[in-house]
């Protein structure tokens, strides 16, 4: 149990509690089940930020997205703009949990986590997404790629709070995707996923971005397999052979939820299956979301 739990109505009490020693909680969807579940117990000092208006925003900002920690991955997935532009991210959100994880839950608590199987991971990667962390000192902004450092652990300070994450513009005929390997379709964690982004020019893709998720200690790019697709027509040879080198740069676990030989050998099918639905988008061929339903029954 908690020893002091203390209500923010202002960001500057959150950041003051933050600085006294406290941990943030929003949603509550992982931070509670966790401690239900006996895997982590709920930190002595909690602040509660679910009241903060400024940090519940999803605004268009210079051709990018700007969406406040407390954005829901509800909101996410409704918002037109995301589901057209950032495709890979409305994948995911739509599937994180249940309806009323969906609901509750945030991209910022979902970020901050740093689960090594979490869904927005992969997509906030390849789409390059900032993240602006602030404490009583001041406001910084960093690139994701550089955030986690593994399973629940990141680069923010113990004082620092997510703000914000940031997403640029992108120009250009690009799609993205995100697919995992699932057991059921609600209250699920992936046994592996991944993510793709491709632009295209013609017939050819000049710039690819690969995740893997669920595969490794962190989720991460891999740079062998995205430079076999650039300069390709990324026909089903050219996503294998992509495939196969993102599965070769996977470090999986076994679990009871499925064996490191097991994920290794499925990550080859999840890699090609976001490929070919971010390319399959850059193309103007519609992939419902979640991709994961749309693409389940290609092999």
């Amino acid at each position: 149990m908690s020893g002091t739990l203390v209500v923010s109505t202002s960001l500057a009490d959150a950041l003051a509690a933050l600085a006294s020693g406290a941990r943030p909680v929003a949603g509550g969807t992982d931070l509670v089940v966790g401690a239900r579940q006996g895997k982590k117990p709920l930190p002595d000092s909690i602040v509660a930020i679910h009241q903060l208006p400024e940090l519940r925003t999803l605004t268009t900002e210079g051709g990018g997205v700007r969406l406040g920690s407390l954005t829901t991955h509800g909101e996410i997935v409704a918002h037109a703009g995301i589901r057209e532009r950032y495709t890979a991210l409305a994948d995911a959100s739509s599937i994180v949990g249940s309806h009323a994880t969906r609901a509750h839950g945030t991209i910022g608590g979902n970020v901050m986590t740093a689960s090594p199987a979490m869904d927005t991971g992969g997509p906030l990667l390849c789409l390059d997404a900032s993240l602006v962390l602030q404490s009583l000192s001041g406001t910084r902004t960093v690139s994701i790629n550089e955030f986690f450092l593994g399973p629940g652990r990141t680069i923010a300070e113990p004082d620092e709070l997510l703000v914000a994450v940031e997403l640029p513009e992108i120009a250009g005929q690009i799609g993205s995707c995100y697919v995992r390997l699932e057991y059921r379709r609600q209250m699920e964690i992936a046994v592996a996923g991944a993510t793709a982004f491709v632009r295209v020019e013609g017939d050819k893709i000049v710039e690819a971005r690969i995740a893997i998720t669920a595969l490794a200690p962190t989720i991460h790019r891999v740079a062998t397999a995205e430079s076999l697709l650039v300069g390709t027509t990324g026909s089903r040879a050219d996503a294998d052979a992509a495939a196969k080198a993102a599965a070769a740069a996977a470090t999986p676990i076994s679990d009871v939820r499925g064996s490191a030989d097991y994920r290794t050998a499925m990550a080859a099918v999840i890699v090609r299956r976001a490929i070919e639905g971010a390319l399959s988008r850059a193309r103007g061929v519609e992939v419902a979301i979640p991709a994961t339903s749309s693409l389940q029954g290609t092999r």
